[in-house]
């Protein structure tokens, strides 16, 4: 089996032993991602859904660098701090996938690495 691991650059990779996403055979595994710029800054601050939009962004650059589009996605799995931020969540993945429908968990956690930080998305794209 080939695999390709695909780098953000963020100094986390090195530190905790993990690749922004790992490409092998036909798929695509992302790791979780969060709203936080290449200089560390978190984006949308207590805005779920601005977070939702930067994470989905940030996927989709990475597929674009590997000839793919965000229709390859076939999974995705949503961790929320507040599960009340469901709906404006779920508006934004709608505006991503409503016509590819990938399969999608929604669930909600008590703490992420950053105060700051709302949704943390994984995804798993095919192809």
């Amino acid at each position: 089996m080939q695999r390709k691991n695909i780098s953000s650059g963020a100094p986390w990779e090195d530190k905790v032993a993990y690749s922004r996403a790992v490409k092998t055979g036909k798929q695509i595994w992302f790791s979780g991602t969060t709203a936080v710029d290449e200089k560390g800054a978190v984006i949308g601050l207590n805005d779920a859904a601005k977070q939702t939009r930067y994470i989905f962004e940030k996927i989709k650059a990475v597929l674009e660098d590997e000839g793919l589009s965000i229709n390859n996605i076939v999974m995705n799995r949503i961790y929320v701090k507040n599960i009340d931020d469901w709906e404006a969540i779920s508006k934004v993945h709608y505006h991503f996938f409503k016509d590819i429908k990938p399969a999608c968990t929604l669930l909600e956690v008590s703490r992420l690495i950053n105060d700051d930080l709302l949704v943390e998305i994984e995804s798993i794209a095919q192809y």
